[in-house]
């Protein structure tokens, strides 16, 4: 009976033209791509139609499998790794023409397989296509015998002990480009049926398992009625405000945590914690410190969630933690969770002061925070040491806030010199992104410094950092209401980096994520830009509405939640960020130590009246009644009487009732940086032939940047170039298209580097490790770990007084590039002072012949002996404690041009 009924109304929506349905009411909102009415959401042929408060219709169907292309793009890859081909080069293969079976010719590995420009009669990739995928690996395993090892296209060698078998990553399910998950996809491995070398797996595409749906209704199921109830004119707001109610109550487990979303079970850092400080620290205290302390080790300190390398200190975002602890306290006032929390956050960033705190820019290392995914939002070349040493826009905001909290919480448990000290530290960060990140031409911040001995900034935006640099005013308020008109935005909302990256898949990249969305909501009320959220109101409410549910991303050039490499239903930081629409956007609650504060933004269309009833704050529950639009507060009444202030004190109990009329005053109309979605040119990859430097032409590029040492000295419509003999020097390339938008840069190379290096094999200063691992230098290697070596000391002489950089050459077979916590990390003494932390991340699973460098420590030495160490301090523990390990085949010591 229910199904039928569900039926109907899809039917009804099915046959009511869109024209008719414009023509019924005024759209709140209209964009390129949908328009947001009182009571509907409409994109092209779907609506989705508010029934009741309490149920909500969509006809939205994801469009990606009816039209999905014959031609399958796809490479292979040994051990999980991209390392057949050059990035952008790919085999073709076109399943058309036949009765939906086809099989590829035998491919050499290395060699591309071009597609046949004939599509025969087949437009679209016909349902239940089988397809056998075969890959000739005989020239590898040749190499393999002859000398041990195969030297892939870029360079590196992987040897045969460390071979774990050959997979295919590809664009169309079940292919994924994410080619550090392919080893969890078994049949996307290749298997060697014959012993020839030959290898091949056969895959069924575009199946009726792939097709992505969601559900036709959504209908309230549980009790919500314990959490604060809305009523409002708008049945679209109503409604979608209890669908993510319901959804928080699912997303509580049993053991009284939360879990991130419907299919990511388990307490995730900062999935958490950014929830928390959306919206459930006050609609779930007990809930969210529990899930806080989870995330704490035995050492009292955050656990920083797995990722890059082997999670800290590759990824530092960890302390936003702090952030979401500091929301608890002033929603609750629990002066016990301040004091266990404040040790834990000192614990922390006292690490973090050691490992991650650049002495030279004053900004945090790290990955981007959330940004977790390696190539989604950096270049291909940069490895996980390289990504430590990112200093980015996002984490180092999230650094900024962590010691405001700290400050303020010394201040509370009566630690002023605690209080004085991070204080000092805040205001450093602030500084240092303002000085190295602030991109004036632009009006917003970059995206982060990366690099290696001269670090350059990546102007992409990143829409997290910006908002939070608006919101915790990092940056000025001029700023403030640059960021917010300047910032790219796309149709479907702000995407999470602006340009994209081309040949990655949407996840972070080409991708808005609805709490990312609701950060630059709050900024953008923060600057006074109604436009702006309007726009944002539009993004979040269009996509909850369409797909009945709370989804983690979608895709930005179509705004389908299929498309992206990952995805997940009733997703925490999402309906968090649906709930505090309402909460902290239209009726502006804000908490702090004092009270509890009022600072509505109710754009002009959604001027009206609307209810917050059974709101807790503390000891009081409080029924607020709002009426009209803007941002300004007329007048505010407790109990009927006048209040001077839109300030409740923090110790204030019972139940109240409480009346706010705005101002009804128009805002001031502001920009809104409304852009398509667009992809920069690929990076160049360069090679040094003959002393020059060479890279092959990139699609679209109309022009080429040449970086020195970090400075750009000339632009070329060449491919190649001759540096000058006289020095030393590191040199990358950018491209640059038609629209001056600009790749990445290439890895930094040296050019005549040997005669200002100088190598110290390890094996020299400490006894050979005793494994049959492959590919070192010199005549051996060392171990270091948690008690093998933890102290090492090299004696170096040099000749002049002049700046140094110091790396490694190590190994680290704990755990695969892109997750698990087995990082190794050490701390470079000069002459018994510390001066910075090196660290060696995870290189792949039991790949201890895979040898790569270090970050480099810099350091000034005047002309004569010094000792160097490579030691391991208390700071230096990884998020495993246990397993702290590496392989060290040599130091390298460059002198600096």
């Amino acid at each position: 009976m229910k199904h039928s009924y569900i039926i109907c109304c899809i039917a009804i929506i099915n046959l009511l033209p869109v024209s008719q349905v414009k023509a019924q009411q005024k759209p709140l909102l209209v964009t390129k791509e949908y328009s947001l009415y009182s009571d509907s959401v409409v994109q092209g042929n779907f609506t989705a139609k508010v029934l009741s408060a309490t149920s909500i219709i969509s006809n939205y169907k994801s469009p990606a499998n009816q039209f999905k292309s014959p031609e399958i793009i796809f490479k292979f890859s040994i051990n999980g790794k991209d390392n057949e081909m050059l990035s952008g080069t790919d085999h073709h293969f076109i399943c058309s023409g036949q009765n939906g079976n086809y099989t590829t010719p035998v491919i050499s590995f290395g060699k591309q397989l071009k597609a046949s420009t004939n599509k025969a009669d087949n437009t679209y990739l016909a349902p239940n296509t089988s397809l056998t995928i075969r890959v000739d690996l005989n020239e590898v395993f040749t190499a393999f015998n002859q000398q041990g090892y195969y030297t892939t296209f870029n360079g590196n060698k992987l040897y045969k002990e460390d071979f774990k078998g050959v997979y295919v990553a590809g664009n169309t399910a079940p292919l994924i480009w994410d080619f550090d998950n392919l080893v969890n996809h078994p049949q996307l491995q290749l298997k060697d049926n014959t012993g020839q070398h030959i290898y091949e797996t056969t895959l069924l595409l575009n199946t009726s398992a792939d097709e992505k749906q969601t559900e036709a209704q959504w209908q309230l199921t549980k009790n919500t009625s314990a959490f604060p109830q809305y009523s409002s004119t708008f049945p679209i707001a109503d409604a979608l405000y209890n669908l993510s109610l319901e959804e928080m109550t699912k997303a509580i487990e049993p053991d009284s945590t939360f879990r991130t979303g419907k299919e990511w079970a388990g307490v995730w850092t900062r999935d958490v914690s950014y929830s928390i400080i959306l919206a459930m620290a006050h609609l779930q205290p007990r809930v969210a410190i529990n899930s806080l302390l989870r995330k704490v080790n035995k050492k009292n300190c955050i656990i920083q969630d797995t990722g890059t390398g082997g999670a800290y200190p590759c990824s530092t975002d960890r302390m936003i933690w702090a952030a979401a602890a500091w929301e608890i306290y002033t929603a609750t006032g629990d002066e016990d969770w301040l004091k266990q929390a404040y040790l834990i956050i000192k614990n922390s960033i006292e690490d973090d002061e050691q490992i991650a705190y650049d002495a030279f820019t004053g900004l945090v290392k790290g990955e981007s925070s959330f940004l977790d995914w390696r190539e989604q939002t950096y270049p291909k070349w940069m490895q996980p040491a390289d990504i430590f040493e990112s200093e980015c826009l996002g984490t180092n905001a999230v650094h900024y806030r962590a010691n405001m909290v700290l400050a303020q919480m010394a201040s509370i448990v009566n630690e002023p010199v605690v209080a004085t000290k991070h204080y000092a530290i805040a205001a450093n960060i602030k500084k240092a992104i303002n000085t190295y990140l602030w991109m004036p031409e632009k009006g917003y911040y970059a995206q982060y410094l990366y690099g290696r001995n001269h670090k350059i900034i990546s102007p992409r935006s990143e829409a997290l950092g910006e908002a939070l640099c608006v919101l915790w005013d990092i940056a000025s308020p001029t700023q403030q209401q640059q960021i917010i008109a300047n910032t790219p935005v796309t149709n479907f909302g702000i995407p999470c980096i602006y340009p994209q990256i081309p040949g990655i898949p949407p996840y972070h990249n080409n991708a808005v994520w609805p709490f990312v969305q609701t950060y630059w909501m709050w900024a953008a009320a923060k600057a006074g830009n109604e436009t702006a959220v309007l726009k944002s109101i539009g993004d979040i409410y269009r996509p909850a509405a369409m797909f009945l549910t709370n989804k983690e991303n979608f895709v930005a050039s179509n705004g389908d939640f299929s498309g992206t490499q990952i995805n997940s239903s009733n997703m925490l930081w999402s309906l968090s960020g649906n709930i505090s629409l309402v909460q902290k956007l239209l009726f502006g609650i804000r908490f702090n130590t004092n009270g509890i504060t009022f600072q509505p933004f109710v754009p002009k269309v959604f001027d009206g009246k609307r209810t917050l009833t059974n709101f807790t704050y503390r000891s009081a529950v409080l029924n607020i009644e709002m009426n009209g639009f803007g941002n300004i507060i007329q007048r505010i009444t407790v109990d009927g009487k006048p209040q001077s202030t839109p300030i409740l004190p923090a110790n204030i109990t019972g139940e109240h009732s409480i009346v706010i009329q705005l101002a009804n005053k128009m805002i001031t109309p502001k920009k809104l940086n409304n852009v398509p979605v667009v992809f920069t040119p690929a990076t160049p990859i360069v090679t040094i032939n003959n002393s020059n430097l060479q890279w092959q032409p990139i699609a679209n590029a109309v022009l080429y940047q040449i970086i020195q040492n970090g400075k750009t000295i000339l632009q070329t419509t060449k491919t190649q170039f001759a540096p000058p003999k006289s020095k030393t020097a590191y040199y990358q390339v950018i491209a640059i298209d038609k629209n001056n938008m600009a790749s990445f840069a290439s890895e930094p190379l040296a050019m005549y580097a040997d005669a200002v290096t100088t190598i110290y094999q390890a094996e020299e200063f400490a006894p050979a490790a005793n494994y049959n691992y492959k590919g070192f230098n010199g005549t051996g290697f060392i171990e270091i770990n948690n008690t093998i070596n933890p102290n090492i000391n090299i004696p170096v002489m040099v000749a002049k007084s002049a700046w140094y950089t110091i790396d490694f050459r190590y190994a680290n077979g704990n755990g695969p590039t892109n997750t698990e916590n087995k990082c190794a990390i050490r701390t470079v003494l000069l002459d018994g002072a510390n001066k910075a932390a090196v660290v060696f991340p995870q290189r792949g699973t039991n790949e201890w012949s895979n040898w790569g460098y270090s970050n480099a420590v810099k350091l000034y030495l005047t002309a004569g002996s010094h000792q160097i160490g490579l030691h391991f301090t208390e700071a230096n523990d990884n998020m495993n404690l246990a397993i702290n390990q590496a392989m060290i085949d040599a130091m390298r010591m460059i002198a600096l041009p």
